[in-house]
């Protein structure tokens, strides 16, 4: 009854008020969102040096200044009107923004909740001129070239949304990473942030020496000097070239050693043609570079910078300008991910100069980031020391080894690893010389004095599981086992994607495992059957709501089949037959490795010490054991000396 007597309300224009307070709504969240429009406007002006004070966390008062282009008198009225911008003026100028702003609705948003003023100058006015945002009065005034654009009393026009903020410390807080993130991307600028009238952050601009000097001093300036210290640099150029000569697709920036990872991902900063942006396909790639060294709940941090022609990017995804959508993600997953896998393969301990906090250089770096590694530069990780109870002087290729009678491989095409008994030029026993990995493409240079390896000279055993070494530093310390797991699994990993198998040996099941799936998994089931057989998985339909898992990779036949299935299928769903075919495949490999690698309580001779550590040194990933571990640790002499109290 109530609905025939409820009566119809007409269709009408909304008031420009209201719509400007609609748009406010999706454009400002807090005092941090009015920051981040500003700032994007006076870095878009030409600015080299951006002010920011603020009041109550930027609720009562927020003024930018700049030292911009600055705005002239004609154009101060036409800025707070809605979608009025000097950036674009047609579709293909949208379709190709190298701007920050671009949308025309931050500062008539803004205005619309919040008391505002515009006060600029440009280089040709004999003065300066200000706009007051509500009655439009314009009138001379005193400043230099450059704009102020002051805030005031943000939300007043709409009281619960003001409600919705928190404490003044949490909206201050906000308001300074808003800064930082265009900091971080921005060295020439110099930024200054005040509060109350006080200084809370200022970084000074940075102009001097390379661009990467300059952005690891601007890193080091907002994030810590542990930040710079303890990453590597990542510089990853695509092949293909746009008409302008540059790259396609360009990563570069500083990606955290796996050591350096936190419990949060408060320190993961991706940027996309100098926008910070959140982005599902740049985090994953980030993520997928360390899963090799990194497990776990633990967040890598990273400042990763994609450089790609903005036409093959659309910024114009949503009103904050923080999410983007490409046009072809696989292409930039691959860079990022690459990008940073190649930066952080390179053992630390084969540089020059190395420390364990990773303080590597441009040119230290520069073979281990331009683009993937090749079969032929690939290192070669040739094993040159001995497991327990293998005949250390077997010939290579003679007969069955040790290792394969250990670790019979299922699957009669696929590559087994080298045995560790085959040595290549082994030294006579009792002399000083140390394995040398011998093969093309090695990282680590064996004719280097003795008093020069990387790692050191060994010198003893502790408890039958550290190796401990003297290099020029001071103390090197070596968990034996996580060591030698990464050379192996490395090795194998090698073998593996040189090889020509088929793909991972499966067990059938004696009973069926079934399970309960949703329409996604039936179906990715039956489309990725090729796939899942290439993992050494067969499943199949059970019934229109059922799938029965009918077998396993044989390496893990003893664990959960319906868990491993629900992950695959979920992985399958989301991301790249291929890059989960690979995970699979490196999981399966990891689990060998920790099985074929030295246990503790072996007992090494000083040669076979030496020959491990010659050998991390010319392994990818060394520094990291297959599930994150450290694998060795330097102990400088200056912290010997504190031990001991010498020289106080």
């Amino acid at each position: 009854m109530n609905d025939l007597t409820q009566t119809r309300r007409p269709i009408r224009d909304l008031p420009d008020d209201l719509i400007s307070q609609i748009a406010a709504g999706e454009v400002v969240e807090r005092p941090a969102s009015v920051v981040r429009e500003l700032v994007d406007n006076a870095l878009d002006a030409g600015a080299t040096q951006v002010t920011l004070r603020l009041l109550a966390g930027g609720v009562r008062l927020i003024l930018v200044e700049d030292d911009g282009l600055g705005i002239p008198r004609e154009e101060l009225s036409i800025a707070l009107r809605r979608h009025a911008t000097s950036k674009i003026a047609s579709l293909q100028d949208l379709e190709a923004v190298g701007t920050m702003g671009f949308r025309g609705e931050a500062l008539a948003a803004i205005n619309s909740i919040a008391d505002m003023s515009l006060l600029s100058r440009t280089g040709d006015s004999e003065h300066a001129w200000q706009l007051d945002g509500r009655t439009g009065e314009l009138k001379p005034a005193a400043r230099n070239r450059g704009t102020s654009v002051e805030v005031r009393e943000l939300f007043y026009a709409t009281p619960a949304r003001r409600k919705f903020l928190k404490t003044d410390a949490t909206e201050l807080a906000h308001c300074i990473e808003a800064v930082r993130r265009h900091a971080l991307v921005r060295p020439d600028v110099g930024f200054a942030i005040w509060h109350e009238g006080k200084l809370v952050e200022q970084w000074r601009a940075c102009s001097a020496g390379s661009a990467q000097e300059a952005h690891d001093q601007r890193l080091a300036d907002v994030l810590g000097s542990d930040f710079v210290t303890q990453s590597v640099i990542v510089n990853y150029e695509s092949s293909a070239r746009r008409a302008d000569g540059l790259p396609a697709l360009r990563v570069w920036g500083r990606a955290g050693i796996p050591d350096a990872a936190r419990s949060r991902a408060d320190q993961q900063f991706a940027y996309v043609n100098g926008r910070y942006v959140r982005d599902k396909v740049l985090t994953h790639a980030a993520r997928s570079a360390y899963e090799d060294v990194l497990h776990g709940h633990r967040q890598p941090v990273y400042a990763l910078y994609v450089e790609m022609d903005p036409a093959r990017v659309d910024v114009n995804v949503h009103p904050t300008k923080i999410e983007v959508r490409f046009r072809d993600s696989r292409e930039v997953h691959q860079a990022v991910r690459h990008g940073t896998e190649n930066a952080l393969a390179t053992p630390r301990s084969s540089l020059p100069g190395h420390t364990n906090s990773a303080e590597n250089t441009a040119e230290n770096q520069n073979h281990a980031s331009q683009g993937s590694f090749s079969d032929e530069n690939r290192p070669v990780a040739a094993y040159s020391w001995a497991q327990p109870a293998i005949n250390f002087g077997a010939p290579r290729n003679h007969g069955v080894s040790d290792f394969e009678a250990m670790w019979p491989s299922p699957n009669p095409s696929a590559v087994r690893p080298e045995p560790f008994g085959a040595t290549q030029d082994r030294p006579v026993q009792g002399s000083d010389a140390p394995y040398a990995p011998t093969g093309a493409g090695q990282m680590v240079n064996t004719d280097l004095p003795p008093g020069d390896w990387p790692l050191g000279r060994a010198i003893a055993q502790l408890q039958g599981i550290y190796v401990l070494a003297e290099n020029t530093q001071g103390l090197v310390i070596v968990d034996m086992h996580a060591a030698h797991e990464r050379i192996v699994y490395e090795r194998l990993k090698t073998q593996m994607d040189s090889s020509s198998g088929t793909g991972i040996a499966s067990q059938p099941l004696l009973i069926p495992a079934t399970f309960a799936a949703s329409p996604q998994e039936v179906a990715t089931a039956e489309s990725s059957a090729e796939t899942l057989a290439t993992l050494g998985l067969e499943i199949a339909p059970f019934s229109p709501k059922t799938l029965a898992v009918r077998a396993v990779p044989t390496s893990l036949a003893q664990g959960d089949a319906v868990e491993l299935a629900r992950s695959v299928l979920a992985e399958l769903a989301q991301h790249d037959a291929s890059t989960v075919i690979q995970r699979a495949q490196n999981e399966l490999l990891s689990t060998m490795a920790c099985h074929g690698a030295v246990r503790a309580n072996r007992k090494l001779t000083i040669d076979e010490m030496n020959g491990l550590l010659r050998q991390m040194e010319a392994t990818e990933r060394s520094d990291q054991c297959n599930h994150g571990r450290p694998t060795w640790r330097q102990v400088s002499i200056k912290e010997l000396d504190a031990l001991f109290l010498r020289g106080r």
